[in-house]
Formats: C-alpha cells, structure tokens, sequence
C-alpha cells in the first residue's frame, strides 16, 4: 500500500461533504466532490506551501546530485530476485487490506464480491495519491459511491469506511511503538513514541466517546479549537466539526463480534507490516544489510511525512524521509536512495498506474452495465 495514499488511512472525519441518507453530497450538491470552492487566500496558501516544498526539493536535488547519480547506477544493478520478492509481498499488503475491507462491508450480510472491493479500493487509491491536499476527501467520496451502486446500503457503508480508517490508523501507531521500542537510539525511540502517540489519540477518543457523553463532549470542544487554528492556517477542514457526530453515530450503528473486530485489526497491521517488508526486500535488492533494528522506524518516518498530503501520495517527501532516516540507520547515502526509489517503484508507481487502470474499468463497467 501506498505511504500517503488512502488505501490504508482516510480521514476518520472526512471535510467538505457529508455521508447520509444513501447519498455523499457537497454543500453545492451531488455534482460536486467535497471540496468546495475555496477563498482566494486559502488557495495561494496552498500554492505557496506546494511552491516553498517544490523549490526546496529542487535545491535538495541539485545540491545532491552526485548521490543521486550514484543511486541511479546502482538501480541499474538490482538484484531481480529480491525485487521481484518485494512485488509479491507488497501483493500481501494490499490483499490484506482488501480483506479486511470485505469483513466491514460484509458485515450486515451483504455479499460484496472480493474482486470489486480491490478494483473500488486501489482505483480510489490511484485517486487518493494524484491530487495533493483534496486527494484523500475525494477518493472517500469516490469509495462510498461505487460500494453503493454494488448494493451495499447507505449505512453499512459509511459505517466500514470509518472504521477502517479508525482501525488502520491504530494499526500505524501499534507498527510505530513497536519500532520504537526496538529502535536503539533514545531521541528516535522518543520520537516514535511521542508519533504513535498521535497517531493512537483518533482511535482512544472515538471508543471514550462512544461509552463516555463527558468524554464526547470534551473531544467536540478540542477538536474545534484544533479545527479553527487548522482553518486560519490552512483553510482546512472546510466546514468546522459538523462531521464528528455524525461520524461517532455512524461507528455506533453497526456492531461485529470481538473475534471478527480482532481479524480486521490484525489485517490491518499485517498491510502496514507487509508493506515495511516490501521495503525490506528493496534494501536486499541493492546489496545492503537492512537495518532490522530501526526498519520499522525508518518505516514509519515514511509513513508519518506521507500523511501530510502536501505533495500526491507523499511523492518526493517520502523519499527524501526515508533517504535520511536509512542513511542515519548506516546505509550508504547513494544505495540508501537507491532502495527508497526501488521500494516506491512498487509502493507508489506500480499501485498509482495499476490503480488508473482499475479506474477506467470500473467507468467502463458502469457504462455498459
């Protein structure tokens, strides 16, 4: 799965549009995906926060170019067979997460078939990684349409895609204790923690609030002082906290069995595993040692930059993050890069490709169908 895309953690409250009454609409209607227009302000934030990336990564590339060069050279000596290895294990994360998908969807004995979840969850991915900032509203609204029109009712739906996102991104912060408890140096085992810390607040705060009305009541107030700062800052969310009840109601209106709860959690976790393997095997693929102790740390890095969605599916960022998080683990800092392109390779292009492909399929299907 993709670091930054949508396939493993959408937005547990997703803004601009609202999910009900069997429909997802944006406050100017049907026609539009959630977004919405945005004030002239808010847009040229945007376009200076994408420019002052884009020139910084431009100055990093030039100032770099010798490493790159370097890293480029050894892309052309990979060792085939780990990567080819490193293809069929990113096939198990994205097969897990397509698994615990279905469980959700199934749940009120709707039988969705498991080729449509994939085809409706990486083609909404390809979406996800394509458009920066917007990209992961719009690949949810995208989800919900096309599970709708494979007959699966307004609510069950809703209902699968909030707790997925709630259930991968607990998933993530579990993945990042691990790694920092294993990591050997303080400052990283800090900032893992302090990370997945974070990254554990969504899920801790929807459970309290669904038993606790003091705790709802509470997580309302902080999250709309956290939305406002968000909305002066960067003009996001658009519209406040108006999603969180609805979001908490919708958790709550569908119930599965513990063991089943614990499938879907464990399918999670082996996605955002096997993906980490999957950049494992590309670090073998150009010769190097990897770095066991610190992988899933260096992982996480990724993982964290990627979610900012400043540039599409976390492109040149999470590069860069796990360039100098594997360099600082003692890998060279051309083969470092060179496995990070190699590991991308599969976990960004091969899915973003493949993904458009699933796009124009399911356009197709819905024409002639």
């Amino acid at each position: 799965m993709c670091l930054g895309g949508n396939s493993r953690s959408t937005p547990l409250i997703p803004s601009g549009g609202s999910v009900s009454g069997g429909s997802v609409a944006s406050s100017k209607g049907e026609a539009d995906l959630p977004t919405g227009v945005q004030p002239d302000g808010r847009r040229w934030q945007r376009v200076a926060l994408v420019a002052l990336v884009v020139g910084a990564m431009v100055t990093i590339i030039v100032i770099a170019r010798h490493t790159l060069a370097e890293s480029l050279h050894v892309l052309g000596h990979l060792d085939w067979t780990w990567f080819v290895l490193a293809v069929i294990v990113e096939g198990v994360s994205l097969t897990s997460f397509g698994l615990s998908r279905r469980r959700l969807l199934n749940a009120n004995g709707h039988q969705i078939g498991f080729g449509s979840v994939m085809a409706i969850t990486y083609a909404s991915n390809a979406l996800s990684i394509s458009v920066p900032f917007a990209g992961t509203e719009l690949a949810v609204v995208f989800s919900y349409r096309q599970f709708r029109r494979h007959g699966v009712d307004a609510a069950t739906t809703g209902w699968s895609l909030a707790v997925s996102a709630l259930f991968s991104t607990s998933a993530l912060a579990l993945v990042m204790v691990i790694g920092a408890l294993a990591g050997g140096a303080t400052a990283a085992t800090v900032a893992g923690l302090t990370g997945a810390a974070i990254f554990l607040l969504p899920g801790a705060g929807v459970l309290l609030a669904l038993r606790f009305t003091a705790v709802r009541r509470l997580l309302h107030r902080f999250l709309a002082t956290l939305v406002g700062f968000s909305q002066r800052a960067f003009g996001k969310p658009d519209h406040g906290v108006d999603g969180l009840e609805e979001f908490l109601d919708r958790v709550a209106t569908i119930s599965l069995p513990w063991p089943r709860y614990a499938e879907v959690f464990g399918l999670a976790l082996v996605n955002w595993l096997a993906d980490c393997g999957t950049l494992a095997c590309a670090i073998h693929a150009t010769g190097q040692p990897v770095p066991w102790r610190d992988l899933l740390l260096v992982y996480s890095a990724g993982a964290v930059v990627g979610s900012t969605g400043i540039t599409p599916g976390g492109f040149a960022i999470v590069e860069l993050a796990l360039t100098a998080a594997l360099s600082a683990a003692g890998l060279h800092a051309s083969k470092a890069l060179a496995a990070v392109l190699a590991y991308r390779l599969v976990n960004f292009w091969m899915i973003l490709i493949g993904g458009w492909v699933l796009m124009l399929y399911l356009a197709r299907r819905r024409r002639t169908g």
